[in-house]
């Protein structure tokens, strides 16, 4: 196993993902932050936070795949989420289940999520880029 999802005793545990990844691969991916867009660079999920985010982690799987990684080599996780708050917060979470439940796999990475006030192409309210880690 190249990374270790790990729930510290002296930090604060949170549901929707782990504090810490230790890993120990020879090789890391970095992936470009993936928006909700299909093959074709259509938006998938307009004005619905839970869908593109549903989107982006289905393209974050392919990606993965492309380079033969799995969720399970995820090491950490950057997620923009334009104008921020508590409610998107849930959406985004909602959508992130639904594409591991899709896949059947789990994203419980570390992760910092940022408010933005825009993406780079309007329409998209989720964007989230990650680094794998792999023997």
């Amino acid at each position: 196993m190249t990374v270790k999802l790990v729930h510290p005793e002296g930090v604060n545990r949170v549901e929707v993902h782990h504090q810490v990844a230790d890993t120990r691969g020879t090789r890391t991916v970095y992936l470009a932050g993936q928006v909700s867009w299909d093959t074709e660079g259509n938006l998938v999920g307009a004005g619905d936070i839970a869908a593109q985010a549903e989107q982006c982690y289905l393209n974050i799987a392919a990606a993965l795949d492309a380079v033969g990684a799995t969720a399970a080599d995820l090491a950490k996780v950057t997620v923009y989420i334009v104008d921020l708050d508590e409610d998107k917060a849930e959406q985004f979470v909602v959508g992130r289940e639904r594409a591991a439940a899709t896949l059947g796999v789990q994203f419980q990475q570390p992760s910092t999520w940022i408010g933005v006030t825009s993406l780079a192409v309007r329409g998209y309210l989720v964007e989230v880029d990650a680094v794998a880690v792999l023997d």
